[in-house]
């Protein structure tokens, strides 16, 4: 996280914290909060500027549309939001506050929107899993034409592993669907969300086999609307605005990552052009959805940078490997040399990013699941408070 990022959000939790423990007359309590609400739309549309402005096709950047070190970056964005979120709807808030309308009604989907964040992060990590194989494969090409002089021995190790490598890209949408059933994250349904003790499961390998990514972003979207008239200055629109971004950047993660079931994932889904804080997102959703389509027409929807520059290479260096014939032209194993070092670099991007970038999407599910927690207990108290004793 930049540091001007950092110090934006300690200032503005900082600023909540001290408010909510300040006695203040109930007008200037009503303005400040309004105050708290439109920060929080502004920090949640500057850090999505920036993301958008840092975005560049410039594949040496480390910061191309897509790639690991970007997608790092979103979910700090995701872990930013959601920390100040979780500051303006609950630190310090009388629990009868988050128990009215429109939250007894908006309040409940956002949380089964988290559950079902938790079957992508779930999927996601599977897919890395599926990526790092790819990483092992390419590698292996690697090892067998970085040599000199080179051999129809070399060249037929590599060949073998380059036809692995394509044809697991090319069927990248079945990872995860072989084996044994596959476990859930939490071990029962969303409706149940008024309960506080239902087992939460940590992050998985596996996933069930009639799981779709497709399905569950299409129900994450489900009943997303934004709050109208009066309830658009209230608690109801950090809620919308937090369910928008979870929606988005998990919409992303699917799109980047293999995960099993894709089919009907659809190019976008419907972001409220009305609001300026929605504007980068809406940006960034066209060049992805653009990439997609590109993707879609080739039979392979792998959006991942760095599997989309191993994927040409693959192919390449394939055409040469059916070629072969020893010894081989100067001018032909000049360009393939530099086509297996830029091979290498991305084995080594990928070797020093998928893993910071897994611990992440568990830091992502290990953070949200305990919002959601805290939020469950706060309504368990509200509804404690409103029963009247016997």
């Amino acid at each position: 996280m930049p540091a001007t990022t950092e110090n934006n959000q300690g200032s503005f939790l900082g600023r909540i914290s001290i408010r909510r423990n300040q006695v203040l007359s109930m007008d200037g309590s009503h303005e400040q909060e309004i105050e708290d609400l439109e920060l929080f739309q502004k920090h949640v549309g500057d850090r999505f500027s920036e993301l958008l402005s840092s975005t560049t096709s410039d594949d040496s950047s480390g910061d191309a549309l897509l790639s690991i070190a970007w997608l790092r970056r979103l979910l700090d964005e995701l872990l930013c939001c959601e920390a100040e979120f979780k500051a303006v709807v609950l630190m310090g808030r009388d629990p009868s506050q988050i128990a009215k309308p429109p939250l007894d009604k908006v309040l409940p989907e956002f949380l089964d929107r988290v559950v079902k964040s938790l079957d992508v992060c779930n999927a996601v990590t599977l897919g890395l899993d599926a990526v790092r194989n790819l990483q092992r494969l390419a590698e292996i090409v690697v090892t067998a034409l970085d040599v000199a002089p080179l051999g129809d021995g070399q060249v037929r190790r590599a060949k073998k592993a380059l036809s692995a490598l394509v044809a697991a890209m090319l069927h990248e949408d079945n990872v995860g669907t072989k084996g044994t059933e596959r476990t859930r994250s939490f071990g029962r349904r969303a409706g149940n969300n008024n309960k506080t003790t239902a087992p939460i499961r940590s992050l998985s390998s596996t996933m069930a086999r009639n799981w779709s990514a497709a399905k569950q972003i299409h129900s994450m979207m489900s009943n997303l609307a934004a709050p109208r008239g009066a309830e658009s200055s209230g608690l109801a629109q950090p809620i919308y605005i937090m369910s928008t971004v979870l929606v988005f950047i998990m919409w992303t993660l699917i799109a980047a990552i293999p995960c099993q079931e894709r089919n009907g994932f659809g190019t976008h889904f419907p972001l409220p052009r009305q609001f300026t804080w929605a504007q980068p997102m809406i940006a960034l959703q066209e060049k992805i959805a653009e990439e997609w389509k590109k993707k879609e027409k080739k039979g392979n929807v792998g959006l991942l940078e760095e599997m989309h520059r191993m994927e040409k290479l693959a192919q390449s260096l394939i055409e040469f490997a059916d070629s072969f014939q020893f010894p081989a032209e100067t001018d032909r194993l000049d360009e393939v040399k530099k086509q297996v070092a830029e091979l290498g670099e991305i084995c080594k991007k990928m070797d020093q990013g998928l893993e910071p970038l897994q611990q992440q999407i568990r830091e992502v599910f290990h953070r949200v699941v305990r919002s959601r927690t805290e939020f469950l207990v706060v309504l368990d108290q509200a509804g404690k408070l409103s029963t009247p004793t016997v």
